[in-house]
């Protein structure tokens, strides 16, 4: 497998698990990291960019909601918003901190975008996030397997 078709699809698998859809990064992340073919820093720099863009595109339909939320392919259900809105005003903007937990993360990330967090604070803070959870896996992945 080429670099480039691994790093593609990392990056893919990134983005499509910061949304609403269901997909999971971290075991495409963990094989490659196995397979000993591409960098471990640029395999987590690839998913890290690829998930923060994800994170992204779910502030943006945040921001739109009122514009979309009615439609049947609209990701977010009205249960999940109403979670990560509670956590949002709970938390503020440091709720995003957790934008890499499965389930409330994704959600989260939209309420951001629904409460007009300013997108620079809102990169900054899922950025850190998400890159942190990439980096302790691929940590744990080469301590354990001596990749």
């Amino acid at each position: 497998m080429s670099e480039l078709v691994a790093c593609l699809g990392l990056f893919l698998s990134a983005f499509v698990a910061a949304t609403i859809l269901p997909a999971q990064s971290e075991s495409v992340l963990t094989g490659l990291i196995l397979l000993d073919q591409v960098p471990v820093v640029v395999l987590v720099v690839v998913a890290s960019i690829g998930n923060i863009a994800g994170s992204v595109v779910n502030w943006g339909l945040g921001r739109a909601i009122e514009r979309y939320s009615e439609r049947r392919w609209f990701p977010v259900k009205p249960a999940m918003l109403a979670r990560a809105t509670g956590w949002y005003h709970r938390y503020g903007k440091w709720s995003l901190l957790l934008s890499w937990v499965p389930i409330i993360g994704d959600p989260l990330t939209v309420v951001a975008g629904v409460l007009q967090e300013k997108f620079w604070r809102f990169l900054v803070l899922v950025s850190i996030a998400k890159t942190g959870r990439y980096v302790f896996l691929a940590y744990v992945v080469v301590k354990w397997a001596g990749a």
